[in-house]
């Protein structure tokens, strides 16, 4: 039985972490669930709000479409059962910045049941994760604490949006488990075109459940970690209060069930409030809104426009491209760098395509903190580089110095090849008088390698790049000089 790597050293021996997360994914739509104000971000405050939204008397909210049909892809997008009855519930809770008093959730009756998303390990394993269930909620307004040293403003522009709240199971293990799961589920959505996934705008982000136990013991008492906007952080945030569950319970204390808050600044979380269970928010079905019933055949015509989604996609590299499981992830992890590499590998070496993707271009573009997106170097002038070194234009040490001209001017290689007179010398009788200038230059080396050292080969090889300025074919230069030395 093999040790679990998972597993924390305490004072008292090893510790197993359990976790589970609740990700609120805002919807991507032009209105509101329940109004038909727009959620258009980096709006003036309150620019966006209607009389639904303020909670003004006599207002009745009125379900969009378009927020349904979104969680019902984003369902099908994590293999889960689409419910076709749902129903929406009161939360009720009073803070300023929900004028209503409560805010519209489900409960019971969720819109999407039991998923999974399969994770990516670093060591090229994969690992399930359950999805207990996916429901549609309106988000709450923002409390402003900055804009006045002694008063909080109210933002509603927020109040309203359509949420997708997608719950785990509690089946995670590990810090480093918690963020690939925010990765992956991200990616998801994003190929869904069901959430744009900006963390650093607030249209996702996570509430962390944390326990400790010893392996294979009953469950520790948890505590969630709320509002979490980075895959970074969601990784500190674990690390930091399983130490600190582990510390406390080590020394004789007990775990409280609390939320908590992380300090990115600090690194640490903090005690926010105690936690409230499901009873303490008094949910009852939504008087003004009957229950959502789906057609069948709604649900399967949303499915048949599923797009090819990153498992699929990964699997039709590794077997269309001979691409390792690794390297197959790492280019389907965004969407946008699937489609580059598909257009770059077209009708090409789908393992060269990828090696200058994941390297150079990567490289290039991560030195000026730029994404794909942004590449001065299109995937069809990249294709072009590659076809320069595959039909032995240039060698492929060659080809990265025409790169690098590429990105700087945005020229293509072809241009750059010819005005700076890099073709490589393929020509048998310029590449024979070379060798025979380097054997005739050098009779001792020539010598000692007949007399069986091998390794001045490399040598000889140097010598013909060097006298031909690097721009002789290394495959022809091999093949020659075994012949001339032989």
């Amino acid at each position: 039985m093999t040790a679990n790597k998972n597993l924390i050293k305490g004072e008292t021996g090893d510790w197993e972490i359990v976790i589970g997360m609740e990700v609120h994914a805002q919807v991507l739509s032009e209105s509101k669930l329940f109004s038909g104000a727009a959620t258009a971000f980096g709006a003036e405050p309150n620019a966006q709000v209607s009389f639904v939204d303020a909670a003004m008397p006599g207002m009745l909210p009125v379900i969009n479409k378009k927020c349904v049909e979104q969680a019902v892809r984003t369902g099908l997008g994590i293999n889960a059962k689409i419910n076709l009855y749902s129903v929406f519930d009161r939360k009720n809770y009073f803070y300023a910045d929900l004028p209503s008093g409560y805010q519209i959730s489900q409960f019971k009756d969720p819109i999407v049941g039991e998923g999974k998303i399969e994770l990516d390990m670093p060591d090229g394993s994969t690992r399930t994760i359950g999805v207990t269930r996916l429901h549609l909620e309106q988000d709450a307004g923002k409390s402003l604490h900055d804009q006045n040293p002694t008063e909080s403003y109210i933002d509603l522009n927020r109040s309203g949006v359509a949420l997708m709240e997608i719950v785990s199971e509690p089946d995670l293990r590990s810090a480093e488990e918690a963020g690939l799961y925010l990765k992956k589920l991200r990616t998801i959505l994003r190929y869904l075109g069901t959430c744009d996934g900006n963390m650093d705008e607030g249209s996702m982000r996570a509430d962390v459940n944390v326990s400790v136990r010893k392996p294979g013991g009953p469950l520790g008492t948890r505590c969630e970690i709320k509002n979490v906007n980075s895959m970074r952080f969601v990784v500190q945030a674990v690390e930091y209060e399983s130490r600190r569950q582990i510390e406390i319970i080590e020394a004789g204390g007990v775990i409280k069930q609390e939320t908590r808050l992380f300090d990115n600044a600090k690194g640490e979380t903090r005690s926010m409030r105690s936690k409230e269970e499901a009873h303490d928010y008094r949910y009852f079905p939504d008087p003004d809104l009957l229950p959502l019933i789906l057609d069948e055949a709604w649900v399967a015509n949303i499915k048949a426009t599923l797009p090819e989604l990153p498992d699929d996609r990964k699997n039709r590299y590794m077997r269309d491209f001979g691409l390792t499981p690794y390297d197959a992830g790492v280019l389907v992890a965004e969407r946008d760098t699937a489609l580059y590499f598909e257009a770059a590998a077209k009708g090409r070496d789908g393992k060269m395509a990828a090696n200058w993707v994941m390297g150079e271009l990567f490289g290039a573009l991560n030195k000026e903190n730029k994404s794909i997106v942004d590449s001065p170097v299109s995937a069809d002038a990249l294709g072009g580089l590659l076809d320069l070194i595959l039909n032995n234009t240039i060698s492929g040490r060659t080809a990265k110095e025409v790169f690098e001209e590429m990105y700087s001017s945005g020229k293509p290689a072809t241009n750059i090849v010819q005005e700076k007179g890099l073709e490589q010398v393929s020509d048998v009788g310029a590449l024979e008088k070379a060798i025979d200038d380097v054997i005739a230059q050098n009779p001792d080396k020539v010598t000692e390698y007949r007399s069986g050292k091998d390794k001045l080969f490399g040598f000889f090889v140097g010598q013909v790049m060097k006298n031909t300025g690097g721009k002789a074919n290394p495959a022809l230069v091999n093949e020659l000089l075994k012949k001339k030395l032989a």
